[in-house]
């Protein structure tokens, strides 16, 4: 599974468990699970970022030239 699928399928479930969450319907092990989920999701933007920043530096090129475009 590519990292992009696997981000995806975080975002799906953890969009999932906070839906739930907002109706109090949500277990103890679904909020550490959410909880998990968002520590993820924020080190994979952490790792994503650091890497356009050096992408940048090393190229010379400028980091909002590297987004991905969306769909």
């Amino acid at each position: 599974m590519e990292d992009a699928e696997v981000i995806n399928e975080l975002v799906r479930e953890g969009h999932e468990l906070f839906e739930r969450e907002s109706h109090a319907n949500v277990s103890d092990a679904d909020r550490e699970r959410l909880r998990r989920i968002q520590v993820t999701l924020d080190q994979c933007w952490d790792k994503h970022a650091s890497e356009t920043r050096r992408l940048s530096r090393d190229t010379r090129v400028d980091p909002r030239a590297l987004v991905a475009p969306t769909r």
